[in-house]
């Protein structure tokens, strides 16, 4: 069902499972300004919190329990930002309520969860898509574009990293949850490599350092791919309390030249990045606005059959099945 939403332009009427940070701090405010989208419902387990959510970003309905949300036959898509162990669970209980569904990454915690995820998405006919809204920032096609045009030459190498501070404690600190920095961070890495790679991996090797519930706390890998691109990455989460939050890294080499880049995943605004060619710097500079917005928006128009998803169910499972690799060789 849809209604008149801003001007003369339909909207998808959304519900979101769960109050978790990402929720609070980038989707939600991102779907408030995208086009096409309606903040219908909000679920989560704390009455209290719900309606403090409801109230504080416009939803129109409040439920306790996710179950309940998923009843609602008003509500067409869901967003499931839950941690890691429950997106299974929840996303295959959307699917087969009718829902359309955007969740968090990674999408599952293995190559076989995805797989089954997105057959059901495909029997019961709804959209399915995970949530990487990097990927849909004009920073990210900018990079394509040099790429493309033969600038840097044939690209040889990629190395990007993700580095961000510790927890004291959260989900990501405990194994039976899916934490651990490969699954929380590696995923971008991996999922930038395949976007700047039209090849499949052929040989990878990692290493990592653990800790606390026995997750993963710094971990790196090095992975080739069968056009014979290399690649390398780093993720963790290490940083003290008192050091910058974060770092943020990419590095593209091309028989020609190079790409340099500090932008930051899911970064918006006045994006630069540097390519160097023939011993010239020319620095090239995007405007991207805020990445949740674009990916939800994305979302919508593929719901109304008026364009695709951009992380389509091929790529996702090739990233699964790469993070696969990665957790393998850790072996976690």
């Amino acid at each position: 069902m849809k209604y008149e939403g801003k001007g003369d332009k339909m909207a998808i009427k959304w519900g979101v499972l769960g109050t978790a940070g990402i929720a609070q701090g980038c989707t939600i405010p991102g779907m408030q300004t995208a086009e096409g989208c309606e903040l219908y419902a909000i679920a989560g387990r704390n009455e209290t919190k719900v309606n403090e959510f409801k109230k504080r970003f416009g939803f129109q309905k409040a439920y306790v329990g996710y179950d309940a949300l998923l009843a609602d036959e008003e509500v067409q898509a869901v967003y499931i930002p839950l941690p890691n162990h429950l997106h299974h669970e929840w996303v295959m209980k959307a699917i087969e309520a009718g829902k359309h569904v955007l969740c968090e990454k990674p999408l599952a915690l293995n190559a076989l969860e995805a797989e089954e995820m997105f057959r059901a998405a495909k029997r019961k006919g709804v959209q399915f898509a995970e949530a990487y809204a990097y990927l849909h920032s004009p920073y990210v096609a900018s990079l394509r574009e040099v790429i493309e045009s033969g600038s840097i030459g044939t690209v040889d190498y990629i190395e990007t990293a993700f580095v961000t501070q510790g927890y004291e404690e959260d989900y990501r600190l405990h194994k039976e949850f899916g934490g651990g920095a490969m699954y929380d961070l590696g995923c971008y890495c991996t999922t930038m490599m395949l976007s700047l790679v039209d090849s499949e991996p052929t040989f990878v090797k990692a290493c990592a350092e653990f800790g606390g519930d026995d997750v993963d706390f710094n971990t790196a890998g090095i992975v080739r791919f069968e056009n014979g691109v290399r690649a390398s990455f780093n993720v963790g989460m290490i940083f003290g309390k008192g050091a910058n939050g974060r770092f943020d890294r990419l590095y593209i080499h091309g028989s020609k030249g190079c790409i340099r880049s500090e932008v930051e995943y899911n970064q918006a605004g006045e994006l630069s990045y540097r390519v160097m060619t023939n011993g010239k710097e020319e620095v090239k500079t995007v405007t991207a606005r805020q990445n949740y917005c674009l990916e939800v928006e994305q979302m919508n128009r593929a719901i109304e059959g008026k364009g695709e998803l951009l992380v389509t169910p091929e790529f996702s499972l090739r990233n699964a099945k790469l993070m696969d690799a990665v957790l393998r060789e850790i072996e976690y």
